[in-house]
């Protein structure tokens, strides 16, 4: 058997039933095993870039692996910045480079290259990748993907790389006489939570009066979301997720508070910061759900910080926000010997701290009446329709930028809805080809995509995909003409000196619209807010791709969003007087002011 059908065949073995691929000189053999094994097809998309996310999308929606491969050299590089992605947000990916052949190899020569588009990857992919090797010898190509795939899947997931030189792909080898990995046996208790951290947290549960339970990502990746949702209803508290787990509450649910951090809610922020106690589990607490300085963060609250890894328990230290229950654990294995010791559990009565919470979500309403009388288009008014809209099981990708902070501020999530978006790494241009990544997981379903002009432009080649395939994304488009978060923060630091930001500022955009339709896409344009609901609900209405070209204010801001170097309750909005009328301006003044 050939080297490269054996990998194919291995993936196929692994659940794998798309792998994205761009072809080159080093990477040849390996798309043309995928192409005749039987179980996995390749889908071409138009840069690397984009492979490499689309292929972090597909294992985010299946919940397995994804799989891209690239050629050598400019191949790689240009694939790094979707391995970021599926590493700051621990998605388990294998990707496979071409390397030129073991002969003509730099070595240990001094020279820069040998080999045609020679690179050393495996030294670039390492500091992002929870294991990368380059393949020298064709006898432990079984051990090395073994190895790899056990390795993303293991404790905190993650991608892996396998550097192929091409000679070694083309040779023959045994299947049966390939030597296999056989892992060490993990200490199960490194995942799980001793009885004693248990008791503890139990202990502080039943001293709160003002709880807030924060559930992040790391839920959805230990596939814990009943046993969340068990602990959920049984504690009674509020809940206030983080962006990856936005979604595992609907927003009609009693208990929902929405989202808090620098581009949260200001009821969200409150709630957090008056909170006493703050039980936070598979999220890692980072800067942009914190504020600044960490030590400010929920400051009157006892803290409980669930997390797998280790080191991201120890950061908090040098940034001197204590934590008092440290647990590293499995988010799964935490909630599920946490819900053991709940049996017979009384509620006490929070009936005081869950009005509080009412009280603020009803003051500091995120999409205030005055929204919709607006002429122009309105962000929060199209992200109110757009929840109202979309079907109870969609799938949902965002871009950077306006278009994340804007849905995660405003959108009602309906049980069974998904939303995912890069969440630490968050470049501009993932949601594109995250959104094909997530309609070939769902068997070709529609996903809907919300996106930037910014981003869209990082990835706008991946319109032919979507085309190719016949894909039904639903793009809609936010078009400012501008990078709109780039601009608050110069609002804040450079006077509004809009340098690089904006048309005028240096930065070019294409007709969209003429774009699209040069694609192949069907469009809609929405100018008015009044236009706004029956436009969308025509874009739910089409059976195959749309485009939505939606024309914002260059002038809309993140309402509200926290200056850098603020802590989470000072969450003062940037007002526009071009944009806000007075009585909407009365009432912005007044959710400023602390509670």
């Amino acid at each position: 058997m050939k080297l490269s059908d054996y990998i194919a065949d291995f993936l196929a073995k692994q659940g794998i039933r798309h792998a994205f691929v761009l072809t080159g000189g080093a990477s040849l053999h390996l798309i043309d095993s995928i192409n005749r094994q039987a179980g996995i097809d390749f889908v071409c998309c138009q840069h690397e870039q984009a492979n490499a996310m689309a292929a972090d999308a597909y294992a985010r929606v299946t919940g397995g692996l994804g799989a891209a491969v690239a050629t050598s050299g400019p191949g790689a590089t240009n694939m790094i910045t979707g391995v970021c992605c599926a590493f700051y947000d621990s998605v388990p990916v294998v990707y496979i480079t071409g390397q030129v052949a073991t002969f003509r190899l730099s070595g240990k020569t001094g020279v820069r290259q040998i080999g045609f588009q020679e690179t050393a990857v495996v030294e670039m992919y390492k500091p992002v990748t929870k294991y990368a090797v380059m393949l020298v010898d064709p006898k432990r190509i079984r051990y090395e993907l073994e190895k790899a795939c056990y390795i993303a899947r293991s404790g905190r997931p993650g991608p892996v790389l396998i550097d192929i030189p091409d000679n070694l792909q083309r040779m023959e080898v045994q299947p049966e006489r390939l030597e296999g990995f056989i892992p060490t046996p993990e200490k199960h208790a490194a995942f799980s939570p001793s009885p004693l951290q248990i008791q503890q947290c139990l202990d502080l549960v039943k001293e709160a009066r003002r709880p807030v339970i924060i559930p992040g990502w790391g839920i959805r990746l230990a596939k814990a979301e009943t046993e969340a949702l068990r602990m959920i209803e049984t504690l009674g508290f509020p809940v206030a997720p983080t962006w990856g787990a936005m979604d595992l509450l609907p927003a009609a649910h009693p208990q929902f508070v929405g989202s808090f951090g620098l581009h949260g809610t200001r009821y969200g922020n409150f709630t957090v910061q008056n909170a006493d106690l703050i039980l936070a589990i598979g999220t890692r607490l980072d800067t942009h759900e914190t504020g600044s300085p960490l030590s400010t963060f929920a400051r009157s609250a006892k803290r409980i910080v669930v997390d797998i890894d280790p080191n991201e328990l120890n950061k908090f230290e040098a940034f001197n926000l204590k934590i008092d229950l440290p647990v590293q654990a499995d988010a799964g294995e935490f909630l599920s010997a946490f819900n053991r010791r709940l049996g017979g559990y009384r509620r006490q009565d929070l009936s005081a701290w869950l009005g509080q919470v009412a009280a603020w979500k009803r003051d500091f309403p995120i999409c205030p009446p005055a929204y919709y009388k607006e002429k122009s288009v309105n962000p929060y008014v199209l992200i109110k329709e757009l929840s109202a809209v979309m079907p109870k099981d969609e799938t949902i990708f965002l871009d950077t930028g306006c278009a994340v902070a804007w849905t995660m501020q405003a959108f009602d999530f309906k049980k069974g809805q998904r939303i995912y978006h890069a969440f630490n790494n968050t470049p501009m241009g993932y949601g594109l080809p995250a959104s094909i990544g997530a309609s070939f997981a769902r068997g070709k379903r529609p996903v809907t995509l919300i996106s930037g002009d910014g981003s869209l432009q990082m990835n706008i080649q991946e319109l032919a995909t979507v085309i190719r395939h016949k894909l039904p994304i639903r793009i809609f488009l936010i078009n400012n003409r501008g990078y709109s978060m780039i601009q608050q923060t110069q609002d804040q630091w450079l006077n509004s000196n809009y340098v690089a930001s904006t048309v005028e500022g240096g930065l070019a955009f294409p007709d969209f619209i003429k774009v699209a339709k040069a694609y192949g896409f069907p469009v809609i344009s929405m100018r008015k807010n009044a236009e706004v609901s029956g436009k969308v609900r025509k874009a739910f209405a089409a059976k195959g791709p749309v485009f939505c070209d939606i024309e914002i204010d260059p002038a809309r801001r993140v309402i509200p969003q926290v200056v850098f170097g603020r802590p989470i309750e000072d969450a003062h909005p940037l007002i526009d007087r071009r944009i806000l009328k007075k009585n909407m301006l009365v009432s912005l003044l007044e959710a400023s002011l602390k509670p």
